[in-house]
């Protein structure tokens, strides 16, 4: 401990950056007056109890859906996104007057798409996000991708009921989405994405569908090109910086598009009013572009090769004035044949050139998401294994924020990573396994109204120490404090997703995926990929083993099904004596003092209720200078006899007070040591360590609840709260154990033995 004592904290150098979203809309449009983030419940997760107020109503597949309503004769209605204000905004109404008609009702001849699918369908209207139409365009590249997303058997005609359907990929599965064709139209024509062929309808109606996976039209209002490209794959997201790009970027989105990925690029911006500047050669600032090819040419004049990028707007118009626009000089160097080739490439008004020199030197940002976790800086193609862990952040017990918040980064979830196999390279001397871990933050976007925006997020890898291998147990705070992480993300990033590939001898390492700022409440996802076999797994809380299930059987269930749940584990399984609270001992001079206020207090039944212990306790702890309280809420008091009551009464006696007050004593040593300023408050954070000392070994799950149910705005949980915590846990542990006769970790309760065991607490 002495040398401990002595080590030097480690300090780490952490990278922050923080982009503003493309937004750029095709016409004049107010930017929305988003209200202040404020305060995001997600407890609904992890409070399970409450699912049976949710409707419970399977939802209809496509098929039947469609089905039913041909055979019905009547058009499908959605009544999870209905043709009102509430589907178009939440902040901000538009100017127009809009109006939701179907497509029958716009043109003539509805199609849901004519001559294939391809990037001449997208049109950007009054909606800023070009980031989502930019994914689309280079969606429809690929074909099989591109039915992925948008099955193809729909019509206006066969078997037409108003109702349509596309995939998506959502946080780890693949959902289909379902909308009928009403869409928002202004003096019949569409207000949103449209298709230059006024009765083809395809882009417009999957608009629509990301726009109900999101809440709203306005939810789509400024975003990443990659977070679509993700939804419309499922692929490993890339991101480069072209001030920092690598020598071989050219050779790596060569590779990009050969296998598949889409790519977009953008300009940053660093304050909202440089949104749809442009620069002065046309480009527009904070507006996504789609990467649509690549070429090289021979210059005619020199023995030399002039690289060349193919790029569409999605405004449907070219705005680029520079080298290689429609009428430059440019296009002299280079051959008849090559220039006819090259013009005839870019289908439409939307799609120009541009030398790739240039492109690197007036664009910032490079957007790309892969099909799969491969390199494109080298011609192996991998088979790869994925681990995929769900996850959240809860403000004053899990949300712990990066490691410049070193009283906190520790509480941050962990996850326990293995990697046993080194790759299959036999060229690379070095032992190591090639690891990519993208950490995505999950509904910011849905919340949108609620004033939500993308957390800063990202990660660090520490390995474990060796006395801790296979333990699987939570690392603690002072490990972070002296030991730096083996392998972290390059930046903390305001992005939904963060990704990094990373090399790692074989061993056991812990990921630690936070946000930037502690105290942010979100869920997250986690996947790991490697080309070998990985275990990756979340680690349990402070000291504690497995979680053992908890079987509970309802009379209402029916028979011989059980309905598991994760619960807690007992603090031994070795049986305690009982305790004979009515054995005459020799009273202290304390003990007397307690007697003598009981006795002034309790009636003739020398036998006190909830107020009167209440009163008792107050006397009592006034009589303590170390602990600066007024004493326990009636609530409090309440729990205390319920714990403490042997007999049934609903009160104490003398005796059931003092084995009470014992307790207390236990529980205020352990409270004193973690209310360092002596506030006669802990934080919340540090009340997971206090329950451990206290031997009550619990899940994250439920520290998370803790966190929620005892500690106050200030994330402080005071010596109130905290005894009557205390209290409870130590009355369920001894109710449980009560009904855990063989001392396996689970017992069976039918639904009033249940209610009994949690009402009286």
């Amino acid at each position: 401990m002495g040398d401990e004592q002595h080590r030097e904290p480690v300090i780490e150098d952490i990278q922050v950056k923080v982009l503003y979203e493309n937004e750029a809309s095709s016409g004049p449009d107010e930017k929305a007056a988003y209200p202040p983030v404020g305060t995001n419940s997600i407890y609904s997760a992890i409070l399970s109890r409450n699912e049976a107020v949710k409707d419970a109503t399977r939802l209809k597949t496509f098929l039947e859906l469609r089905d039913k309503y041909v055979k019905k004769k009547v058009v499908f209605e959605d009544p999870l996104f209905s043709a009102n204000d509430s589907s178009l905004f939440y902040s901000h109404k538009p100017t127009m007057k809009i109006e939701w008609k179907r497509p029958s009702e716009i043109c003539d001849d509805p199609q849901f798409i004519v001559d294939g699918a391809n990037r001449t369908d997208i049109c950007q209207g009054t909606l800023g996000d070009c980031w989502l139409l930019a994914a689309i365009a280079c969606l429809t590249v690929n074909e099989k991708l591109l039915y992925r997303v948008i099955p193809p058997d729909q019509s206006f005609t066969e078997n037409y009921a108003g109702i349509f359907h596309f995939q998506l990929w959502r946080y780890g599965e693949w959902i289909d989405v379902v909308v009928d064709d009403r869409i928002p139209t202004c003096n019949n024509q569409l207000v949103f994405t449209k298709s230059f062929r006024k009765n083809e309808f395809w882009s417009a109606l999957l608009e629509k569908a990301y726009a109900k996976l999101h809440g709203s039209y306005e939810a789509l209002k400024g975003g990443n090109t990659l977070e679509a490209m993700e939804d419309f794959t499922g692929g490993v997201t890339e991101y480069f910086e072209l001030s920092e790009a690598p020598k071989e970027l050219y050779s790596i989105m060569r590779k990009a598009l050969d296998r598949g990925s889409l790519m977009g690029c953008s300009i940053d911006i660093t304050s909202a009013n440089e949104m749809e500047s442009r620069t002065e050669q046309g480009l527009v600032k904070g507006h996504a572009y789609s990467i649509i090819g690549l070429a090289e040419c021979d210059e005619v004049a020199k023995d030399t090769k002039i690289r060349l990028i193919r790029l569409r707007n999605p405004w449907g118009w070219v705005l680029w004035k520079g080298p290689w626009s429609a009428n430059s000089k440019e296009w002299s160097t280079i051959s008849t044949a090559e220039k006819e080739n090259l013009k005839k490439q870019t289908v439409e008004e939307s799609e120009f050139w541009m030398a790739f020199d240039e492109f690197k030197k007036n664009f910032t940002k490079l957007e790309m998401c892969n099909l799969t976790p491969d390199t494109l800086q080298c011609e192996e193609r991998t088979s790869w294994t994925v681990s995929v862990n769900e996850g959240r952040w809860v403000r004053g017990s899990s949300a712990g924020g990066c490691r410049n918040n070193k009283n906190t980064f520790w509480t941050n979830p962990q996850y326990r990573l293995q990697l046993s196999e080194e790759d299959d390279d036999p060229e690379d001397r070095q032992a190591a396994c090639t690891v990519v871990v993208a950490l995505m933050q999950k509904g910011r976007r849905m919340q949108r109204h609620q004033g939500a925006k993308f957390f800063t997020i990202g990660f660090s890898i520490y390995e474990v120490p060796k006395e801790m291998l296979g333990q699987n147990q939570h690392l603690q705070k002072d490990f972070f404090l002296y030991n730096a992480s083996k392998a972290k993300c390059k930046t903390y990033i305001n992005l939904r997703e963060v990704t990094e590939r990373i090399h790692l001898p074989p061993g056991e390492y812990v990921i630690i995926p936070t946000t930037f700022e502690a105290h942010q409440e979100g869920e997250f996802i986690l996947r790991v990929f490697s080309e070998k076999q990985n275990i990756t797994e979340e680690e349990d809380s402070v000291g504690s083993d497995k979680t053992q299930p908890i079987v509970f059987v309802s009379d209402r269930a029916k028979a011989n099904k059980e309905i598991e749940h994760d619960g807690i584990r007992g603090e031994k399984k070795n049986k305690k004596p009982k305790i004979n609270l009515l054995q005459e001992e020799e009273e202290t001079e304390e003990e007397k003092r307690f007697r003598a206020i009981y006795q002034t207090i309790a009636g003739d039944d020398m036998q006190i209720c909830a107020n009167e212990l209440k009163t008792v306790m107050k006397n009592v702890l006034s009589k303590h200078n170390d602990i600066k309280t007024e004493g326990f809420s009636l609530e409090t008091c309440r729990s205390m006899i319920a714990l403490m009551d042997t007999d049934g009464t609903g009160k104490l006696n003398l005796q059931e007070f003092k084995h009470l007050w014992k307790k207390i004593k236990e529980w205020q040593l352990i409270f004193r040591k973690y209310d360092k300023d002596k506030s006669c408050s802990i934080s919340s954070f540090e009340m997971r360590n206090a329950v451990n000392d206290a031997g009550f070994h619990l899940n994250k799950q439920l520290y998370d609840i803790i966190a929620m149910r005892y500690a106050d705005e200030h994330l402080n949980i005071d010596f109130d709260s905290y005894i009557c915590c205390f209290v409870r846990l130590e009355g369920m542990f001894r109710a449980f154990n009560a009904f855990d006769k063989d001392g396996d970790g689970v017992i069976k309760l039918n639904v009033l033995e249940w209610l009994q065991l949690t009402m009286y607490s």
